[in-house]
């Protein structure tokens, strides 16, 4: 399900965060499934059990997932998360359109980007 990338900069629990992260979104994870324990994936992953639990709370903190005292961690219900994160994607697009703007690339340049990539 995750596997962690050691050549990758960020530190494991970002990594982690980030993985689940997606699968919620995608909906490989559904509302109210029951997370791996922190035991059974620090195990899975060969990884100290406070890194996953740094990661658990960071996405708890971020409305991923919520905890049920002495039964886990389940997902959250992803349609708001999907739409704030739309959301955050449309304001970094925003972005790159100004900084390309600022260097004078001119609109078709831009969407022939755009183009390339929705062909990958």
């Amino acid at each position: 399900m995750i596997i962690i990338d050691y050549k990758d900069s960020r530190p494991i629990y970002e990594q982690v965060v980030e993985k689940f992260k997606l699968l919620i979104l995608k909906g490989v994870l559904s509302q109210d499934e029951k997370m791996p324990s922190v035991r059974s994936l620090a195990v899975d992953l060969s990884i100290n059990p406070n890194t996953i639990q740094r990661a658990y709370a960071q996405l708890e903190s971020q409305g991923y997932i919520y905890t049920v005292k002495g039964k886990g961690n389940f997902v959250s219900d992803r349609t708001q998360l999907l739409a704030d994160y739309k959301e955050e994607i449309r304001s970094q697009l925003q972005e790159v359109c100004r900084l390309a703007a600022s260097i004078g690339m001119s609109r078709d340049e831009f969407i022939g980007l755009i183009e390339d990539w929705r062909g990958l």
